[in-house]
């Protein structure tokens, strides 16, 4: 493989068993390395201790394997590496662009409501900046007292380190980016120990990952990628966001509405290669359009 060979991954969370839109995400990063005698990598992403079960993560390789999908190297698992995405939030606290919150949900809730117009982001109302107001003296001693929080991106800090308008490369065109749409974002929950951004961006680049596929559904999440990538000096991958798989009401296939598992297909008698082509197989993911102001 040559150096400027593709590297791909798919990096599924185990919190339940593979539906047909996983299938889908999965076949499309394999399809994409192979083709390009590339580099397919398997992530579990299981940094979340209150909904990942190790019985997921058996059944993930398990089911991948079923329908012949092969991965290259070691699984990487995100639980046993705590201390890479600590020693990231350490870095960015050093350089004060970190601050701890200390809000519960419902206090987020109250100033939120209590303001005349709330900004909105990608996840809802943008954090209204309570706890970045807070004295460095005042905060220090409520972390050092183990007092529960979460760690937070100073945006407006952040931004100010960027000497030009961060972009990225979608399907060969360069769009550009407004992470500033995120807010103060979460990099470190009270109860997980790190975000799904700052993981997933930390492993791409350890991993030297060169074409991130994914559901479109995670387009707006690339700007704040990108920025955690500046902000670290990671290396930029190119991006390939695909349409999503529907069911028969034109709603995204998801666990939370009990689309059919890959283990729910396999005890119907249902082969593997109908599967894939359930899945979306032979049929290429079709590029998102991007319109920039005055095309």
């Amino acid at each position: 493989m040559g150096a400027t060979a593709i590297v791909t991954r798919f990096a599924p969370s185990p919190t339940g068993l593979l539906h047909l839109g996983h299938a889908h995400a999965a076949l499309t990063a394999w399809r994409a390395a192979r083709d390009a005698g590339g580099q397919f990598l398997l992530r579990i992403e299981d940094i979340d201790p209150t909904r990942c079960r190790p019985e997921f993560t058996d059944a993930i390789l398990e089911d991948l394997a079923w329908l012949g999908l092969d991965w290259d190297g070691e699984v990487r698992v995100q639980s046993r590496h705590l201390a890479d995405y600590r020693a990231v939030l350490d870095a960015l606290a050093a350089r004060g662009l970190l601050y701890p919150c200390f809000c519960t949900r419902s206090d987020i809730a109250r100033e939120i409501a209590a303001s005349a117009a709330a900004p909105h982001g990608p996840d809802g109302a943008l954090y209204p900046g309570t706890c970045r107001r807070l004295a460095a003296d005042e905060a220090a001693p409520r972390v050092a007292a183990g007092e529960p929080h979460a760690l937070r991106l100073d945006m407006a800090a952040a931004l100010a380190t960027l000497p030009t308008p961060l972009t990225f490369r979608e399907h060969g065109r360069r769009i550009t980016c407004d992470p500033a749409r995120f807010g103060d974002a979460v990099l470190a929950r009270k109860d997980i120990p790190a975000s799904y951004h700052l993981c997933v961006t930390h492993d791409d680049a350890l991993q030297g990952i060169t074409l991130v596929t994914r559901g479109e559904d995670l387009l707006p999440a690339t700007d704040l990628h990108r920025l955690l990538q500046h902000l670290m000096g990671w290396p930029e991958p190119d991006y390939a966001h695909h349409g999503l798989l529907t069911d028969a009401n034109g709603r995204r296939l998801a666990k939370r509405d009990r689309a059919a598992t890959i283990r729910e297909l396999r005890q119907a008698g249902i082969g593997a290669a109908e599967v894939r082509q359930r899945a979306g197989e032979g049929t290429p993911p079709q590029p998102l359009l991007f319109l920039e102001p005055g095309d």
